[in-house]
Parts: C-alpha cells; sequence; structure tokens
C-alpha cells in the first residue's frame, strides 16, 4: 500500500528521530557500563540490545545498570520508550495505516453494462425521493458527487455512485454520458451550465437542469438545457397558492413539479404519533418515502431543518413525494 506523501514525511521524521535517540541512547549506555565496570558488557551488540529491549519495557533484567546515575537513565530510556512506541507510533503511524486500509477507494467509472441509465449530477434532498422512485421502478442511474463525505454515506447505503467532478470531461465519460437516457444537472447555477455546455459537447444526450435562481433559466436553456426545473420558483407559486388560501389542508393544496412529484404543506395535529419526536427519530423518509424540505411554526417558514428539531403540536411540514408517499406522511400526522 502506498502511503501519501504527508504519511510519508511524518514516517520517515519518526523513524529519523528515533534512530537518532537509540544511537545517543547506545553511546550514554557504553560510557555508562564503563563507569560502573561493567566491562564486560561495553560493546555495540550488548549496549544496542539493551537500549533496545528497556525502550520497548521488555526488560529481560539480565544486563542492569546499578549505579545511581545508571538507574535514573534507564528510567528515562523506559519513559522515552513509552512515548516513541505507544504515543507517536501507534498515533501517527498505525492508526492512520488501518484508517487507509480500511477505507475503500472511491468508484471513479460506471460499469461498462450502463446503458439507457440517468446521470444524477450532485446528491441533496431534492434528489431523494427520485432516486427512489428510479429503484422502485428499477431504472438504471448513476450519481455525480465530489464531497467525499457525501459519496462514502451514498455508497453506505449502496446507491450507485462515482467521484468527479461533473463539469469535467473525464467524470461525464466516466459515467457514460454518451449511453445516458438524460442527465440531471444539481449543483449551483454557475456549475450547472458549465455542467451543461460539458455534456451537450460530449453526447446527444437530453438535459434536465435545476436553478437555484429562477433568473437564471433562461442561461441554463441557452446553454443547452433542455429543460429547466427551479425548486424555489415551484415553492413561490406553491406559497402564493397558500396565502390566496390559507385554508387549503391535505393534499388538495399540493403543487405539482418534475411530472410525478408534489409539493405539500401537512399540519402535525394533536394526536399525531410524530409528536415529541426528532426528526431523525421519526425517520419519515424511511416510513413513507416522502421528503421534509422545511416546517413552518409560531408563523415563519424554515427551509432548513434540523436532524434534531423536535416535533410539536401544530408543526407544519414542507413534503415533496409522490401522492403515493405524501398520503402516508398525512396518515402520520392524523
Amino acid at each position: 500500500m502506498k502511503l501519501p506523501a504527508m504519511w510519508r514525511r511524518s514516517l520517515y521524521h519518526y523513524l529519523g528521530i528515533s534512530l537518532g535517540v537509540v544511537i545517543i541512547d547506545t553511546i550514554i549506555f557504553l560510557m555508562l557500563v564503563n563507569y560502573e565496570g561493567q566491562t564486560q558488557f561495553y560493546n555495540p551488540v550488548d549496549a544496542l540490545y539493551w537500549v533496545i529491549s528497556t525502550t520497548t519495557t521488555v526488560g529481560y533484567g539480565d544486563i542492569v545498570l546499578t549505579s545511581p546515575i545508571g538507574k535514573i537513565f534507564a528510567i528515562f530510556v523506559q519513559l522515552s520508550g513509552v512515548i516513541m512506541v505507544f504515543g507517536i507510533l501507534i498515533t501517527f503511524v498505525i492508526t492512520p495505516w488501518f484508517e487507509k486500509a480500511l477505507n475503500m477507494p472511491l468508484p471513479t467509472k460506471a460499469p461498462n453494462s450502463f446503458s439507457s441509465h440517468i446521470i444524477i449530477c450532485g446528491y441533496n434532498r431534492l434528489m431523494e425521493t427520485l432516486i427512489d422512485e428510479l429503484e422502485d421502478q428499477k431504472v438504471n442511474f448513476i450519481i455525480i458527487e465530489d464531497n467525499e463525505e457525501i459519496l462514502r454515506s451514498l455508497i453506505e447505503k449502496k446507491l450507485p455512485c462515482i467521484y468527479g467532478k461533473a463539469t469535467d470531461d473525464e467524470a461525464l465519460e466516466n459515467a457514460r454520458v454518451d449511453n445516458a437516457r438524460f442527465l440531471i444537472a444539481n449543483r449551483s447555477d454557475e456549475e450547472n451550465a458549465s455542467i451543461v455546455l460539458t455534456a451537450s459537447s460530449l453526447a446527444d444526450t437530453y438535459i434536465i437542469a435545476v436553478a437555484e435562481d429562477s433568473a437564471n433559466i433562461k442561461y441554463l436553456k441557452y446553454a443547452g438545457a433542455n429543460r429547466v426545473v427551479s425548486p424555489k420558483l415551484v415553492l413561490g407559486r406553491f406559497l402564493g397558492k397558500k396565502a390566496l388560501d390559507p385554508y387549503v389542508m391535505g393534499l388538495g393544496g399540493a403543487t405539482t413539479f418534475l411530472d410525478e412529484y408534489s409539493i405539500v404543506e401537512l399540519p402535525v395535529y394533536p394526536a399525531s404519533q410524530l409528536i415529541g419526536k426528532s426528526f431523525n427519530e421519526a425517520n419519515i423518509h424511511m416510513k413513507t418515502g416522502a421528503n421534509i424540505i422545511g416546517l413552518r411554526k409560531e408563523g415563519k417558514l424554515f427551509l432548513k431543518v434540523d436532524d434534531e428539531e423536535i416535533i410539536k403540536e401544530n408543526t407544519v411540514l414542507l413534503a415533496t413525494g409522490t401522492m403515493e408517499h405524501l398520503s402516508e406522511l398525512k396518515d402520520l400526522t392524523k
């Protein structure tokens, strides 16, 4: 296994310092046994043997320094050995080595058998419902993600993914863009424009871009996107509908986007089983398939939901999913 350059430098520094300490201790040992009159041990082999056995705290006891200064030196060698072996070696050499060995290399290329698949450039909550639907329909897809932490979480979920920047030719080629059914650009608007330009130059693939700012929709279309979806625009229309008719409840007030997917507000009623649980404990996505993308409490709308947030009576959930997923969520809120 080839270690990273930083680890190799740390290992070389450690070995150099350790070798220097052993040489100095060996010289001091030779001086002390000569001082004590133990001339039978006055040779490099016995000196090195004593230093190594004392440094590693083995201490066989066949060679013993008897003078006070010799005993103090032996204590110093033992303590320095504990620091070198158990402190530096294990912490900076052995542990990183095992961590590197246990971390599986990140995948960088889609299987050659992939065809008519969907490429998703960037993973977030918006894509969770879509991915669930693709899995249910047994549609092949691949996620391109350049965040290593997110990618490892996807690998743990056994979702097909590769490491790379979707703006690079190589990453799109590794995702087999030439054989893809269509591509979803789901990064920032600037990155999406670059993804669209790159993908359209590599293959004649249907491209859907997700726009953060509705003002950039026309620019993404100019770049070559066949379709542009703006979640904020959809959310604005939904909130506008709620403002015109604040008493619309349930799925009747749902706003549809991306064909079968809808966004809806669902109030949590007093007898709901969700009350008193955190979003992490409620595990709503696993139970219903719906995704919580925001909540309304005390009259304010929050689009960032903390997993440790406690669901309280009269909390209003802003959720996305298919009508079936949202209906199951509605049952939980009753």
